[in-house]
């Protein structure tokens, strides 16, 4: 009897729920890493979610390198900008950019999005002042950095105050702070090690 060879046994395993988010998240930080055009991410993940097989999950992912560890975060590198304002528009911040250790982000009649998940930092220390005045700003962690929250809200939001640590040495601070009124300022948190992205309460 004539047997398959291995690879193509494996290709035809069933994929799991797990398989498909992993992929799913290769697919997302290319977007956010330049390698793939925003227009290709809604086509992609479409391909990842309907893939029954390990086989389908592989042509779905085809070109993208796997995600592993980040390198070192803090750099000896110029920051990328220091300042962001949505005024009537948005703005964004995401991909491999150097953050500065002060950051101040304005949302005014628009909106705005600081994405962390791929970020070096200039200092091993990084305060973030985020103001949202009619507005909102979305801010992305990485789950391998210390954050704290220490915003307010003045009929609005400004996530929740709180602070996760790490006991690795050497690991990035991040603070959080300023003023949502009449808007918000609002975290989730991606996880790094396991490759889902999910919709976080705001540490």
């Amino acid at each position: 009897m004539r047997r398959e060879p291995a690879h193509a046994q494996a290709s035809e395993l069933l994929a799991a729920d797990d398989d498909r988010d992993r992929v799913a998240e290769k697919v997302r930080m290319a977007v956010a890493a330049g390698r793939l055009e925003v227009d290709a991410l809604d086509a992609r993940l479409t391909e990842v979610y309907q893939a029954r097989t390990h086989g389908e999950l592989d042509v779905a992912g085809r070109g993208l390198p796997d995600i592993g560890p980040r390198d070192a975060l803090v750099v000896d590198r110029a920051p990328t900008s220091r300042f962001a304002l949505g005024m009537f528009g948005g703005f964004q911040r995401r991909g491999e950019w150097v953050v500065p250790p002060r950051f101040t982000a304005w949302s005014m009649w628009g909106g705005g999005q600081l994405d962390l998940s791929e970020a070096r930092y200039a200092e091993q220390e990084t305060v973030i002042r985020a103001v949202a005045l009619f507005g909102g700003t979305e801010i992305v962690l990485p789950d391998d950095i210390e954050v704290e929250v220490r915003g307010f809200g003045l009929f609005g939001v400004f996530g929740k105050r709180g602070a996760r640590k790490h006991t690795k040495p050497g690991t990035p601070r991040v603070l959080i702070k300023g003023l949502a009124m009449f808007g918000g300022v609002v975290t989730r948190t991606r996880r790094m090690d396991r490759s889902i992205e999910k919709q976080s309460r705001p540490v």
